[in-house]
């Protein structure tokens, strides 16, 4: 392969389009309380050109936001010391312009709802990985599909039920199979997959 199919090879990578919006610098605070996926999705975000400063609580999250406010943020929601959406708020307050994105294990409606009503660009469902996450970021408003264009599968509200009531139970499988009304084994099949779409 010539160094010029290289070079056209290279142009060809799609770049989300870019709002007119966005941060020019690309400071960004990842906060997230799994130490191996916090480890690396900072590597894959530093080789994408931005500067990290890797969080794991929202202890250091909000300290990290009093030194300096990020261009960009990504939080997960549900952390051993408190809730993302509390820096997520903090975020814009400091900085209007910041892009946050929420990742979370327990999506539902209500809490990508109040994500998003706090500030929130978008909200994501883990497992996501780095380049979903990049383009998440990197997004225009009208990069983004209507509600209306893009409901909900009956497996994934399905899915959605049996996480909050899985939560409601204090992740007791047991408890939940029976409250479902349904085989524990069955029940530990469904919470080991990932959502679907």
């Amino acid at each position: 392969m010539s160094a010029e199919e290289l070079k056209s090879d290279r142009d060809d990578v799609s770049e989300p389009e870019q709002s007119a919006a966005l941060p020019q610098d690309r400071s960004l605070m990842i906060l997230d309380d799994d130490k191996p996926f916090l480890g690396r999705l900072t590597r894959a975000m530093e080789a994408r050109g931005f500067v990290v400063t890797p969080c794991e609580t929202v202890a250091e999250g909000l300290a990290a936001l009093e030194s300096h406010s990020p261009a960009f943020a990504i939080i997960d929601m549900r952390l051993n010391d408190g809730n993302g959406l509390d820096v997520i708020s903090k975020l814009k307050a400091s900085r209007p312009d910041a892009r946050g994105i929420i990742l979370t294990g327990y999506g539902n409606i209500a809490t990508a709802v109040t994500a998003v009503k706090l500030g929130a660009f978008d909200y994501l469902a883990k497992p996501a990985d780095a380049d979903e996450i990049y383009h998440a970021l990197m997004a225009t408003q009208l990069d983004k599909p209507d509600a209306q264009e893009n409901p909900m599968s009956a497996d994934r509200v399905r899915w959605e039920h049996i996480q909050r009531v899985f939560e409601s139970c204090d992740r007791n499988v047991s408890e939940t199979a029976r409250r479902l009304n349904m085989h524990r084994r069955t029940l530990q099949r469904i919470l080991a997959k990932r959502a679907p779409r």
